[in-house]
Order: structure tokens, then sequence, then C-alpha cells
């Protein structure tokens, strides 16, 4: 499994940082998860185009974290080679047709992949569990909004686990048991924590009861330069941590 951090942002514009997005390559299918502002230049820097993808996993709605899906799936429509010829699955929580429908309202057959797109809006717990083109997918409540999920990807026995944006969050916990990759937002310093994100000790905490043997650090505001996020980790977390940075690869059989 090949990982690629498309964006490690908000919505503060930086151009080191792109908003949220994800790109998981295994089995040879393509996830993207999250579509943030500058997620499809991010995208073909990393040597996919948007008609490569196979499944688009929303954890939530905000806006720095779906800014691009219109753009993606206007691009689909192009007729000629770089146009999209298989189908996209859009997956997303509570209100993801809702969500859909709000944008056909405004841009109408502009998001209308005719007949290509696939919507999948998880209702849990009885959508926990998928097995997708054969990945094994899972999802769990996070705790930011009602519709926020965090994913779960298994290949060959190892996982990857992203958590969206979130606050500290037990069942994310017991999400994580055992995974080899935790990307988990840190979305400011320790001594600036707001409601609904977390900080870096607060992701090494997690990290650490959940017994994942990786912890990736991402979602930073800009005043998370001013700190050692990785070594605050560290004080919570005995495994290794990285500071996640837009286009950085991991291999998952190397973690």
């Amino acid at each position: 499994m090949k990982i690629t951090i498309l964006g490690s942002g908000t919505c503060v514009p930086r151009l080191e940082r792109a908003c949220s997005a994800l790109l998981v390559e295994a089995e040879g299918v393509n996830i993207l998860i999250d579509c943030g502002l500058g997620t499809i230049h991010r995208l073909l820097e990393a040597g996919k185009d948007p008609s490569d993808i196979d499944l688009l996993f929303l954890t939530h709605f905000h806006p720095d974290h779906t800014g691009e899906l219109v753009s993606l799936l206007f691009s689909g429509k192009y007729a000629g080679k770089y146009g999209r010829k298989k189908s996209l699955t859009l997956v997303a929580g509570k209100g993801l047709s809702d969500f859909y429908q709000g944008l056909c309202g405004i841009y109408g057959e502009w998001v209308d992949l005719s007949g290509l797109l696939r919507i999948k809006e998880l209702s849990l717990p009885g959508d926990s569990l998928w097995d997708f083109n054969g990945l094994k997918l899972s999802f769990a409540p996070a705790c930011h909004r009602p519709e926020s999920l965090a994913i779960g990807v298994e290949s060959c026995g190892r996982k990857m686990v992203f958590t969206g944006d979130t606050d500290v969050c037990p069942n994310l916990v017991s999400f994580a048991k055992g995974a080899e990759l935790f990307i988990c937002e840190a979305a400011m310093p320790d001594d600036m924590k707001v409601p609904g994100h977390l900080t870096p000790s607060l992701a090494g905490a997690m990290a650490e009861e959940a017994g994942v043997r990786h912890l990736v650090l991402t979602h930073f505001y800009p005043e998370c330069d001013e700190v050692d996020m990785v070594a605050t980790a560290g004080k919570t977390f005995h495994g290794p941590v990285t500071m996640a940075e837009d286009l950085m690869v991991m291999d998952l059989s190397s973690v």
C-alpha cells in the first residue's frame, strides 16, 4: 500500500500546505480521501490524474476538505483522453446525498458524470465495513461534525487509519487498534487547543493507547510551525512520529 500526503494544511491558504487530501494506492485501486483546495494540482504532481481515482471519501463537508470536489467532477466530463472513462464512487457520512444535490442545484449538469458517478451515503454501524475491489475499508465516527467519519484501509493484513478532523475520541482508539500507520490531525500546539481538534500530545496519547506502529501528524494551522510538534507528540507516544508534508510518500510495507 502506497500512501501520499497531498494536503497537510487547513483552511488557511499556504503555498507549502494544500488543504486536506490523501491518496491511497493498493491492489490496483486509487482512493482519494478528502478533496480540499489544492488537491488536484498535488494529485498531478504525484503522477495521478483525477480520472484515475476509483473512490473519493470525504471525512466531512467543511470546505477545506471538499473545496475541489466540483472541479474534480467537472474535469471528468471532458470528452478527450483526459476525461473520465471509469466509474467514480463518492462516499461520505450522513447528508452526502443532500450535499451532492445541493451542488447539482448550483452547477447542474456540470457535476453530473452521466452514469459514471455512484453516491454511497454511509450509515453506521451497518456500513462500518466494506470490501471495495479487494480492499477492506472500515469507518468509524469521529468527534468533529455529525457526519464526520474516520477511515481505515487494509491490504495484505496491514492497515492504515486516517482520522480526519476530530477531538479526543475514545472510539477512534479502538478503531485504530494495531494499525501500522495512524494519520492523525494535530491542528494546534498543546497550549492553543480549540474545540473539535487535537494537539500533538493528545494525538500521541490516542496513538499510544491504540498501540499503533507509526504516528503521522497532519492538518496543521500556521501556529504549529512555531513549536516542535514531533517532540511534543513523543512525550505521549513511544513509537516513531512524523510530521506530514505535502507529497510525502509512505510505503506501508516498510512502516
